[in-house]
């Protein structure tokens, strides 16, 4: 076997962990996929000759990548936390989601850590999700292990106290998604209200008035207000798995007009998000079927 032969069989065995690291990082699948592009390329130029564990030199690379361009999204930004509904995970015909998503991280998950720094993003994401040492995590962000380990505890914290748990019975969340639905269909505004939590967020990006732009509607009558209009696109939602938890995708014509994630805990919808920008929602390519 050549090198190069050899080469391309150990970085795509570590292609689906390298995207799911990079997909937890930026929350956007096509600036996941540049990330791990960008580290094939590092590794093709350089060979890996010299690197003693491959998986690890591919972990860093990717991890640099991605807080190369959190930053650069950072400096972007117009006010601190400018929020964007992250790319929706709509699984069941791509084995290499289900697997990337084995561990379910939640669009509400994902939303709480992009108001976390670069660094804290990183040390939390490679530290609690991939188990990456802080002697390793301390010199991609230029700190001490320990500083690494700070950060991480105080991104943990962070996340512990904004980011819901969903329930682990996808069934009890599919049956209150569905109790959502059919409230919405017939009208019900006390309905909805019963199965919405009194500190429920709706986060809502797109629409063809403004298809960047995000809406966010915080309480139980206010979001349940706002579902109301949900009544015309009933017919054409149909369930779906969304970052692992109970959804829908709203398709009509053979075009997906919106993906919509719910996290249900402890019986109640705590958190509802909405991509319906059209240019986005083309690049996911979900089926709308």
């Amino acid at each position: 076997m050549d090198e190069q032969t050899w080469l391309t069989e150990r970085f795509d065995e570590q292609r689906t962990r390298l995207r799911g690291v990079a997909y937890r990082m930026l929350g956007s699948l096509s600036e996941a996929d540049d990330a791990v592009q960008e580290a094939w390329l590092r590794l093709n130029r350089s060979g890996a000759d010299g690197v003693e564990n491959l998986s690890a030199w591919l972990t860093t690379v990717v991890a640099r990548v991605c807080l190369n361009m959190l930053r650069s999204r950072e400096s972007r930004r117009e006010e601190p936390f400018d929020p964007q509904v992250p790319d929706p995970i709509v699984t069941g015909a791509d084995p290499e989601q289900e697997t990337m998503l084995a561990d379910s991280v939640g669009l509400a998950l994902l939303v709480v850590l992009d108001t976390l720094t670069p660094a804290e993003r990183l040390a939390f994401v490679l530290h609690d999700m991939f188990a990456v040492p802080f002697e390793e995590i301390g010199p991609m962000i230029e700190r001490s292990p320990v500083a690494a380990r700070q950060l991480a505890s105080r991104a943990r914290r962070r996340v512990r106290g904004s980011a819901p748990v969903p329930d682990p019975d996808l069934g009890r969340q599919r049956a209150v998604v569905d109790a959502f639905f059919a409230a919405a269909r017939d009208g019900d505004f006390e309905g909805l209200v019963a199965v919405l939590h009194p500190q429920v967020v709706l986060r809502a990006e797109g629409g063809a008035a403004r298809p960047r732009h995000t809406t966010v509607i915080h309480g139980a009558r206010t979001v349940a207000e706002q579902a109301m209009s949900f009544t015309k696109f009933a017919p054409f939602a149909r369930p779906a798995l969304v970052n692992g938890a109970a959804g829908v995708v709203v398709s009509a014509g053979g075009r997906v007009l919106s993906v919509m994630g719910f996290t249900v805990t402890d019986g109640m919808i705590v958190a509802i998000d909405v991509l319906a920008d059209p240019n986005r929602l083309a690049d996911l390519d979900i089926d709308p079927t």
